[in-house]
Parts: structure tokens; sequence; C-alpha cells
């Protein structure tokens, strides 16, 4: 069953993306900042942090990924797609807008294999740790639905006797 969402949990998701982010890119900037300061935009400050303008981007993809994942993850939008093909085409997704980014932003140069196969393992690492938080998310707002809805059966039944 799906709760009503407002703006709030949608500005929560966004922030909440964009600040992980941003504390892995603060940490990548610690310690490869230095040595990639000429390589990257991301890294034009060096050790010392991440410039606005990249942080204003992470800002903006934070809140194309929330707005893919309520495309993909939303009944009201598609109906019929199962959850691993939901996950799969929202991966996809994402990493085409996060491509399209490193391309016009410059986030690193396109033309260096070594950057686009840290950027998929990053990325992968990110999955990777995050699928089973979102799932154990998942499975305890189930189980308090479950509870909840138990509780009203019993209501119910306690009222036709």
């Amino acid at each position: 069953m799906e709760q009503n969402k407002t703006i709030f949990d949608y500005l929560a998701q966004v922030l909440t993306i964009f600040g992980f982010s941003m504390l892995i890119l603060n940490l990548f900037c610690i310690i490869f900042g230095d040595s990639a300061q000429g390589l990257s935009s991301m890294f034009a400050l060096g050790s010392r942090g991440v410039p606005a303008e990249i942080a204003f981007q992470y800002l903006v993809i934070s809140a194309l990924i929330v707005g893919i994942r309520f495309l993909f993850f939303s009944d009201r939008l598609i109906k019929n797609m199962t959850i691993p093909l939901r996950t799969v085409c929202m991966l996809g997704c994402v990493l085409l807008i996060t491509a399209v980014f490193i391309i016009h932003f410059q986030w690193f140069p396109a033309d260096l294999w070594i950057a686009w196969a840290m950027f998929f393992v990053c990325f992968l690492l990110s999955f990777v740790c995050s699928y089973p938080v979102m799932l154990l998310k998942e499975k305890a707002e189930n189980r308090k639905l479950n509870e909840a809805l138990d509780r009203l059966k019993e209501k119910e039944a306690s009222t036709d006797e």
C-alpha cells in the first residue's frame, strides 16, 4: 500500500541524495583533489572541497534522480512492470543522465577511460551499499502497514460481534 507523499517527502529524498553525494565527493576531494585538480572541474579546488557550481549541479541531478525514482516506482505511472525491471530501468536512466552531466559540465574528461571506470565502480558500490538499506526500509514500512491492517481487522471484528 502506497501512502500519499507530500512535496516535503520528495524534498527530503533530494536532500538525502545530495548530502550523501556531497559527503562522498568531499572525501574524494580530500583524497584525490590535489592530483586531479587540473584534470576535472569537480576537483578545481583541489583538496579544499567542491566548487559551488558543481554542488548546484549535484543538487539538480539529485532532484532528477528522485523524479526518475518516482516515475519508475509509483504505481500511478507504471502498473505492470516488475520491481527488478523497474530497478534496471531506473538505474539505466540515472546512468544516462549522469553521463550527460559528466560530458556537458566536464566533470572529468570524456575520453579518459580510467575516469569512466572509476565512475562506474563508484556507481556500482553506491548501488550495492544502498540497495540493501532500501530493502530493509521497505520491509519495515510493509511490516508497519500490515500491523496497522491487522489492528484494523481486529477492531472491525470486535465491533461486528
